[in-house]
């Protein structure tokens, strides 16, 4: 913790006392999460703190049931097929609003972020009732078109602030010397947007990972994913072997939170 010289003893009491109730808001935030690491290695067959055995049995119930590996399966293709199609279409609608001459802007914008601000649960009944009339519920298209659809706003944001410091006179400039858009975007333009496609499509992954209420919507028995899984899991009969599938779906949101915190530094430096 700095703390200046000059300061007076008052203000440095102010200072401790600040970063004393930020560490105890912290641990309060994350206090559940790191409950889970521990129960994850612990032996016993039922959840008992503090831990008297340590064992990996659990990971290695994970890594040997088929339902959890299917799951987190179903979860890996659900998540790349969705974060795949979310940036390109996050990127094309980016590149379309960020134009000035856009007709009715603010009303598409306004719509294409809306599953961010409704409900889940209201996102997820109208995608059970829009995908069930196409005959896609109970399908993994069903559920990485519903995943598309909360997923691109995220990209369309991130993308959209990466082209808000983009000089669009380098653009003019490709086009003056006569290459054509197509060119001009990949020479040009997506490799300084980059970072901000990456961190939307992070972002993308990370959503579609995570969901469980849409997914608990629209799969049946064969496209569950992992947090599916796990609701049903806890909902059904409790068992350790969630914890250690907790533990890894937490470690790979971290990991998404670091690359994307990583690409928002490149792209600040830059």
């Amino acid at each position: 913790m700095w703390l200046p010289v000059y300061a007076t003893p008052a203000e440095r009491a102010a200072r401790i006392l600040v970063f004393l109730l930020a560490c105890a808001v912290l641990l309060f935030l994350i206090g559940p999460l790191l409950v889970i690491f521990p129960l994850s290695v612990s032996k016993d067959p039922f959840f008992t703190f503090p831990i008297k055995e340590f064992s990996l049995r659990w990971y290695s119930d994970f890594f040997q049931n088929s339902r959890w590996t299917q799951s987190l399966w179903n979860s890996l293709v659900t998540a790349t097929a969705s974060t795949t199609i979310a940036t390109l279409l996050g990127t094309a609608a980016a590149l379309g609003l960020s134009r000035p001459n856009f007709p009715m802007r603010k009303l598409v914008m306004a719509l294409i972020v809306s599953p961010m601000i409704m409900p889940v649960v209201i996102v997820a009944v109208g995608a059970y009732l829009f995908f069930g009339f196409l005959g896609l519920t109970n399908t993994r298209t069903g559920l990485v078109m519903a995943h598309v659809g909360m997923a691109v706003p995220f990209v369309v944001i991130t993308v959209m602030s990466s082209l808000s410091t983009y000089d669009t006179n380098l653009s003019r400039a490709g086009a003056s010397l006569g290459a054509g858009p197509v060119s001009v975007f990949r020479n040009i333009t997506l490799p300084l947007i980059l970072p901000g496609v990456l961190s939307g499509a992070l972002l993308a992954f990370a959503v579609s990972f995570d969901e469980v209420i849409v997914a608990l919507f629209m799969t049946g028995a064969e496209q569950r994913t992992l947090p599916v899984q796990m609701f049903s899991g806890i909902r059904d009969q409790i068992n350790p072997t969630i914890m250690a599938a907790a533990s890894l779906l937490t470690i790979c949101s971290i990991s998404l939170f670091l690359l994307i915190s990583i690409s928002s530094r490149r792209r600040t430096s830059r």
